[in-house]
């Protein structure tokens, strides 16, 4: 089973990340003020993670690949790691399908 895992930046933000049952991270949050505002973006990643077409697909410019899990008003959420090929984000995308939904939480801010 996957969970998000919440972790305070230097600069004093809360972040998430989702991390897949492996451990591995597959989605990172951005930076939040407050902590209820880092526990309504996970909430908006078990929404819009159900979505196909809130998952924005991108190549960068050195060749990789990536995705960023947007809400319904457009703003991004998450995004991912860079990814060697197309299916290996595909991959990833199917993770945050299946992890999102039922993954734990796990406060290290505490």
């Amino acid at each position: 089973m996957g969970k998000f895992v919440i972790t305070k930046r230097v600069n004093g933000e809360f972040q998430f990340n989702l991390k897949a049952a492996n451990g591995q991270a597959i989605l990172a949050s951005e930076g939040y003020t407050t902590k209820t505002a880092c526990d309504n973006g996970i909430e908006s990643v078990r929404k819009n993670a159900q979505e196909d077409g809130r998952f924005e697909r991108k190549d960068s410019s050195n060749g990789k690949y990536y995705f960023n899990l947007k809400a319904t008003n457009g703003q991004i959420i998450g995004n991912s790691e860079m990814y060697e090929s197309v299916a290996s984000r595909e991959n990833g995308i199917e993770s945050v399908k299946k992890n999102a939904p039922d993954a734990v939480v796990e406060d290290q801010t505490a």
